[in-house]
């Protein structure tokens, strides 16, 4: 007796899903984690979702980090979410974690940016939270040893990278370090992006400085190194996802690697997003691929790029809609010192994908 068609195509994603299962990203759960629980005790550690044993072990040796942790999840969300406002695919199913849909469970460009993602934005968390004083274990990172320049001094508090890397790969890594979890040729994918973010996220480290001087003078500045902000590491990210490379999985040598799919055999670049799966076009809602869809997102009438009614709504068309907006004006400001404002309220005309 043959099987129904239905029972094999869900037989199929169930497969799909068992074999591609993402561990690595599961810990990005943490951002729904009440703040009722204080995880202020090593038993709490079991009450969190989507770790894996090694990062409950991480947990309880490191209880003071996990508050930095849980924060470095919720901007995972929320940058992600930001970073992609503009595009087809825009991050929403990042919330369903840890239970993701195929655009994130598979090898595909999407998860490539959200592993890079959080591995620089846990690393970031906790380097700053370093600075900060917020973290007993560690405190500002080193002066370094090159001279600032004429007219500067090394001072300040810098954001500690080197601390900050290390714990965060310890973390972010651990599930990728785990057997029994997915095709080896996934695992590369994962490491090697979660690195590349890292390497991002050592880029963004600049000199920044503070004057000092009579008047404002600006005679003399107190410099130190300081990370960009995480939007600034995920937009870079954003530029390399969108010239990710596909690769597979194939021996060069005695090992197996992952080298480019359509170019002649060659490493992959350490700077490189790369993934195994192509991508749908998002443009239809199909919960199989992972794709929600554009119907009745916002468009941008005027835009050229990837937000604009022709791109977004795939051809399709938009209907027009008009919006009520009330925001301040007319402002005056009183000496001293304070500031008044009428409320205006305006009618935009806005637009949404059929």
């Amino acid at each position: 007796m043959r099987a129904r068609p239905q029972v094999c195509e869900a037989l199929l994603f169930a497969l799909a899903l068992q074999t591609g299962v993402c561990y690595g990203i599961k810990w990005l759960a943490l951002s729904k984690t009440p703040a009722a629980l204080a995880l202020n005790q090593t038993q709490h550690c079991k009450q969190l979702e989507g770790l894996v044993s090694a990062q409950v072990q991480l947990c309880r040796s490191n209880l003071e980090l996990m508050h930095t942790v849980v924060h470095a999840a919720r901007e995972v969300m929320k940058t992600c979410r930001r970073a992609f406002a503009d595009m087809r695919w825009n991050c929403s199913s990042i919330e369903l974690a840890p239970n993701y849909l195929l655009d994130l469970e598979r090898g595909t460009r999407e998860s490539a940016f959200v592993y890079a993602l959080s591995a620089a934005t846990i690393s970031h968390a906790i380097a700053r939270a370093c600075t900060s004083g917020d973290l007993p274990g560690c405190s500002c990172g080193p002066v370094p040893g090159e001279p600032p320049g004429p007219g500067n001094r090394w001072g300040g508090c810098a954001d500690n990278l080197s601390y900050g890397l290390l714990m965060g790969a310890k973390f972010s890594d651990a599930p990728m370090k785990v057997k029994k979890t997915g095709s080896q040729a996934n695992k590369l994918m994962r490491l090697h992006n979660s690195e590349v973010g890292r390497q991002a996220l050592r880029a963004s480290l600049e000199m920044k400085c503070k004057c000092h001087g009579v008047s404002g003078s600006c005679s003399i500045r107190t410099c130190w190194k300081g990370l960009q902000e995480l939007r600034d590491v995920a937009a870079d990210l954003k530029t390399r996802y969108l010239s990710a490379t596909k690769v597979v999985h194939r021996p060069m040598g005695t090992r197996k690697h992952l080298v480019p799919k359509d170019l002649d055999i060659r490493p992959v670049k350490d700077s490189e997003l790369v993934y195994l799966q192509s991508s749908p076009d998002f443009c239809m809602k199909n919960e199989k691929v992972g794709s929600h869809g554009t119907q009745d997102r916002q468009c941008n009438k005027t835009s050229n790029g990837s937000d604009s009614c022709d791109l977004m709504c795939c051809g399709r068309g938009y209907n027009p809609y008009t919006d009520r907006v009330v925001e301040r004006c007319h402002c005056k400001y009183h000496w001293c010192c304070y500031v008044t404002c009428r409320r205006c309220e305006r009618t935009v005309e806005r637009y949404v994908c059929k």
